[in-house]
């Protein structure tokens, strides 16, 4: 089966950095990590285990990243990866094979995957982490009968759903209900990594928050706040004007500008009547300010603006990664502020309940309290797939938010057989 294949050969990737200061095309040439080329199709690998045919697959900011070689060689996560990898862990497909042992699956039903490969996956017990539904804090992501990989998509045994086909435990497949669309049933991941940060880090009723960083995750935020505080005032951040858009239309009271900082922190003190404290140099703080950041983007940009405009006590939610650099951030320690990450989601708790992330998500589509559909801008044919990164890799021009590859149609926009 022909499938995307990222490979870390050292050529590849230094060829393409050089390219790439001519023109982003680079990470889309001949020379990229990121090729297409044929693969053996994946076999059931145990009794527990399915094949699933990808239906839509959505292109992850991660994946954006690491196709343009966004990052750096001595982050620690390489150590819980493998190579070569089929990317893509946002995947809505269909059963087509089942082990002897599932007996809840059947081919053809349609399933989304939750692309942990924590503990039961790789057939061994429970850590402490998955046992408390915490799967993306497994302890055993090197473990077991699997190559190293946090999910589907970055384990060389677990590819991911840039394929027509790819392997999955009986435990990552959540039927889709009937009502709920594919194009739907897409956004589960990206709406779920958004849907945890909130219910872990809820704010205050009638409080004010910022969301910095209007993507799929940042959106997602801005409808699941909206729909859970409806006293709640939502300030956001965008970069470009599709983005600011769709984040008024999903709730947000007051969306600002990303550049430049110091006019941010000045917009934002204004709209809370808060004081500004000016330094000689650099950029001033508020006295005062918003009660939670839902920072999407984690630049060491948006984290000097966000000690500078959060309250004493206040929380910043760290949703995103980029490289480090250096900044001022003498506002942390000063207002006392907490700086927690947020990392995917697993088994939630809200009002005394507990379920699956994406269980919340189609309890929330059945009962009308969010439509992310807005999101998805662009469906692309998996053999498009060049102007699909392209649109990600251009979003001011394109106007992209999410990009979803779709398995079942052709370049040509007819119905793959």
């Amino acid at each position: 089966m022909r499938a995307l294949v990222f490979e870390k050969r050292l050529p590849r990737l230094i060829t393409t950095m050089l390219l790439s200061k001519l023109s982003a095309r680079a990470f889309l040439g001949p020379w990229a990590p990121l090729r297409e080329r044929e693969i053996a199709r994946p076999e059931v690998r145990s009794e527990e285990w399915v094949v699933l045919r990808t239906r839509l697959c959505g292109i992850c900011g991660s994946d954006a990243k690491q196709v343009s070689l966004h990052g750096n060689f001595d982050n620690p996560m390489t150590s819980v990866i493998s190579f070569p990898q089929v990317l893509g862990h946002e995947v809505v497909a269909s059963v087509e094979d089942v082990g002897p042992a599932v007996a809840d699956l059947a081919p053809g039903d349609r399933v989304v995957l939750n692309p942990w490969l924590s503990c039961a996956v790789r057939g061994l017990p429970d850590c402490q982490w998955c046992e408390s539904g915490d799967f993306a804090q497994c302890l055993c992501f090197r473990e077991g009968g699997i190559a190293p990989g946090i999910h589907h998509g970055n384990s060389r045994d677990a590819t991911g759903g840039f394929a027509p086909f790819l392997p999955a435990h009986r435990s990552q497949c959540m039927p889709i209900p009937d009502g709920v669309s594919d194009e739907a049933a897409v956004l589960a991941d990206p709406f779920s990594v958004s849907l945890h940060a909130v219910f872990r880090n809820p704010p205050p009723e009638a409080g004010v928050v910022l969301v910095h960083g209007c993507g799929t995750l940042g959106l997602a935020a801005i409808g699941i706040l909206r729909a859970l505080f409806p006293k709640l005032r939502i300030f956001a951040v965008a970069r470009f004007a599709h983005q600011a858009t769709l984040a008024q239309a999903l709730g947000a009271d007051r969306v600002f500008a990303h550049e430049p900082s110091m006019a941010l922190i000045e917009q934002v003190a204004d709209e809370l009547g808060a004081g500004l404290l000016r330094s000689e140099n650099g950029l001033p703080m508020l006295n005062g300010g918003v009660d939670r950041i839902y920072d999407t983007v984690t630049s060491p940009g948006t984290l000097e603006t966000g000690v500078r405009i959060t309250r004493s006590r206040g929380r910043i939610v760290c949703l995103g990664v980029e490289p480090p650099r250096r900044f001022e951030w003498t506002p942390l320690y000063f207002k006392e502020i907490e700086v927690v990450g947020s990392n995917a989601f697993g088994i939630e708790q809200w009002q005394g309940r507990r379920q699956h992330a994406f269980a919340w998500y189609f309890e929330m589509l059945a009962e009308g309290r969010v439509d992310l559909s807005s999101i998805l801008t662009h469906r692309v044919p998996f053999g498009d797939w060049k102007k699909a990164f392209g649109y990600c890799l251009d979003q001011e021009g394109s106007g992209a938010v999410k990009v979803v590859l779709d398995h079942l149609l052709n370049a040509r926009g007819a119905v793959a057989r």
